[in-house]
C-alpha cells in the first residue's frame, strides 16, 4: 500500500535534485538552510513613572516606559559553525548594513550564513527598530546626503571616485541614502555597551563585527563581558580605549579633531586576552587634506595605527589591513557592502580559521 507513495516522493525528490541542478547552472545560489530564526530585545531599563495609574482616565501618572533595549535579529543556519557572528552598525545606520547591498547583492548577513555562522544582526538602543528610548530628543529632517557621500569615501559630490568598489547605477544610490537612520534619543556608549554585553551574555561566546562608531563600542562591550571571543572591526571611527597615563594627543584634521579615551588599565588589559582584526578601505590620504570626508578618516587610520601598537606593546593579538596595501582597491566606507564584498568576506573568514575561531 506505500509503494505508491513511496514513488511520488522518489518522484518529488527527482524533481527537486533536478531543479537545484538547474539552478546551479544558472549561477543561481543554493537554498539557505535555516534551522532556526527570531528576534528580541535585550538590555535596556524601565522608567516607573510616580503616581496610581487611572485606566478610565489614562495619564503619565503610574505608567512604566521600557526603553534603551537593543533590538536583534538571529538566523542560525543547519550544521552550524560553533561560534556565532554578531554584527553591529555604524553611525546613521541599522541592521540593514549587513543584508542586501545597495545594489541587490547578497550582503554578509546572507555570506556567512552560506558558510553555516549562526548571525545575530543588532540595532542598537534609541535606532532602527530599538526605537524606544527613555530620553527626549529632537529629529530634524535636514538635507545632508551630500555630505555623506563624501563621509562614506564614495566620492566627492557628484562625481564616483576613479574605481570605486560603488555600483553607479543611480538606483543602487537611491538605496544607500534610504539605510540612513536618526537616533530617536541621545547617542549613549554607556547605554548601548550594557546593551550589548547583556547580548553576550545571553547567547554565550561569539565573535563581534563591527562598523565605524560601532568600533568604539565593541572595546567597551569586550571589556564588560568575558563572551566576546574576537572582534573584526571595519573601519572603527572613535571610541578608541587606551591605559591611562598613555592615552596619545589628539589628531587634527579638515574633518574635526580626534580623540582618545583613557581607562584604567585593569579593564585596558581585558582588550589584550582576544584576537582583534581592523580593516580600513580606499581613498584615505597619506598626508592633510581640505576634503574634510577624506581627510577624518586619516586621522582615524593614524589613531587605529597607535591602538593596535598600544595593546600588542601590553600583550594583545591586533592587526590592522589597510586593503589597498594587501592589492584590494577600490573599498569605501563599507567594504562589506562594497562591489567586491565576497573578497572581503574571504579575508574575514581566513582570519576566523587561522584563530581557530570558526
Amino acid at each position: 500500500m506505500r509503494r505508491p507513495f513511496i514513488a511520488l516522493w522518489l518522484s518529488a525528490a527527482v524533481l527537486l535534485a533536478g531543479a537545484s541542478a538547474q539552478q546551479a547552472v544558472k549561477g543561481k545560489p543554493e537554498p539557505l538552510m535555516i534551522e532556526e530564526q527570531g528576534s528580541f530585545a535585550v538590555g535596556g531599563k524601565i522608567v516607573t513613572n510616580p503616581g496610581t495609574f487611572d485606566h478610565k482616565k489614562p495619564t503619565p501618572d503610574g505608567q512604566t516606559l521600557h526603553g534603551d533595549h537593543a533590538y536583534v535579529f538571529y538566523q542560525i543556519p543547519v550544521n552550524r559553525r560553533k561560534l556565532p557572528l554578531v554584527f553591529l552598525h555604524g553611525t546613521g545606520q541599522f541592521t540593514k548594513t549587513w543584508e542586501t547591498t545597495p545594489d541587490g547583492r547578497e550582503g554578509f548577513q546572507t555570506i556567512f550564513l552560506r558558510r553555516r555562522f549562526p548571525v545575530y544582526l543588532i540595532d542598537q538602543p534609541r535606532r532602527g527598530d530599538a526605537g524606544r528610548g527613555t530620553v527626549s530628543a529632537t529629529i530634524n529632517a535636514t538635507p545632508d546626503e551630500q555630505m555623506w557621500f563624501g563621509t562614506f569615501r564614495v566620492g566627492i559630490w557628484p562625481e564616483y571616485f576613479p574605481g570605486v568598489q560603488f555600483s553607479k547605477d543611480p538606483e543602487a544610490l537611491n538605496q544607500y541614502f534610504r539605510q540612513m537612520t536618526p537616533n530617536v534619543g541621545p547617542y549613549d556608549p554607556e547605554v548601548n555597551s550594557d546593551a550589548f554585553a547583556a547580548l553576550f551574555n545571553r547567547i554565550g561566546p561569539a565573535v563581534f563585527v563591527t562598523h565605524s562608531q560601532g568600533g568604539g563600542l565593541g572595546w567597551l562591550t569586550a571589556v564588560k563581558t568575558g563572551n566576546v571571543r574576537a572582534i573584526v572591526t571595519y573601519e572603527p571611527g572613535s571610541g578608541f580605549l587606551f591605559p591611562e597615563g598613555e592615552v596619545p594627543e589628539a589628531l587634527p584634521s579638515s574633518g574635526g579633531t580626534l580623540t582618545a579615551i583613557g581607562v584604567p588599565m585593569v579593564e585596558f588589559l581585558k582588550l589584550t586576552k582576544l584576537p582583534i582584526m581592523i580593516y580600513y578601505g580606499d581613498f584615505i590620504p597619506e598626508k592633510p587634506s581640505d576634503n574634510p570626508g577624506q581627510d577624518g578618516w586619516r586621522v582615524r587610520l593614524e589613531m587605529a595605527r597607535k591602538w593596535r601598537d598600544t595593546v600588542n606593546r601590553h600583550g594583545g593579538d591586533v592587526t590592522l589591513v589597510h586593503l589597498p596595501e594587501v592589492g584590494i582597491r577600490g573599498n569605501t566606507h563599507f567594504p562589506f557592502s562594497d562591489l567586491n564584498n565576497k573578497q572581503v568576506a574571504d579575508l574575514m573568514s581566513k582570519f576566523l580559521a587561522e584563530k581557530k575561531l570558526d
